[in-house]
């Protein structure tokens, strides 16, 4: 073995047993939610950490080799319960920790966000998900006409829901919270 040879062994062999702790630093997360709104109601998650209580959309990660749709379909299924029937694509949003008030606990977070209209299969058994978010403490439906008082996540989609529904005035939001 050449002594030139040697040092690029060692940073190769360095790189190849680095590299799985570096990814996780520039990962960027892909993920699906869903807007179920029934009766002039949308149902959203209900969360609890140290800021309080709020409120996101249904949904979450997309594992290797789902697609969107899979990934929406287990998560719902997972939170709140149900199987549901996904509509059209209503919006795409990203969250990056370090830039909200989150900041602490998601410096290095970055998650991209695809969001569908959606329409439950069924109400039986609603509320019994087997695989709750670890913040997660319910269900809860908020009326669209109080969404605007609510501590719903993201803010930025509050303006787009009116009494009769939901219509986002463009696809991207940007990174919001």
């Amino acid at each position: 073995m050449s002594h030139l040879a040697y040092p690029f062994q060692r940073l190769e062999s360095w790189v190849f047993h680095s590299l799985p702790t570096l990814l996780p630093m520039i990962h960027i997360r892909t993920a699906a939610r869903a807007i179920i709104i029934e009766n002039h109601k949308l149902l959203t998650i209900k969360m609890r950490d140290t800021s309080g209580t709020f409120n996101i959309l249904p949904g979450g990660g997309q594992k290797h080799g789902e697609t969107l749709h899979q990934a929406l379909t287990r998560e719902v299924q997972e939170e709140i319960g149900v199987p549901i029937l996904i509509g059209e694509f209503a919006y795409i949003r990203e969250y990056i920790g370090k830039n909200h008030a989150f900041r602490n606990s998601h410096a290095n977070f970055h998650q991209v966000e695809c969001i569908f209209k959606c329409i439950l299969e069924t109400h039986e058994g609603i509320g019994t998900g087997t695989e709750l978010d670890k913040k997660q403490i319910g269900l809860e439906w908020i009326p669209l006409n109080k969404i605007e008082q609510s501590r719903l996540l993201p803010e930025a989609i509050k303006s787009f829901f009116t009494s009769s529904g939901f219509f986002p005035q463009k696809s991207y939001l940007g990174d919001t919270n």
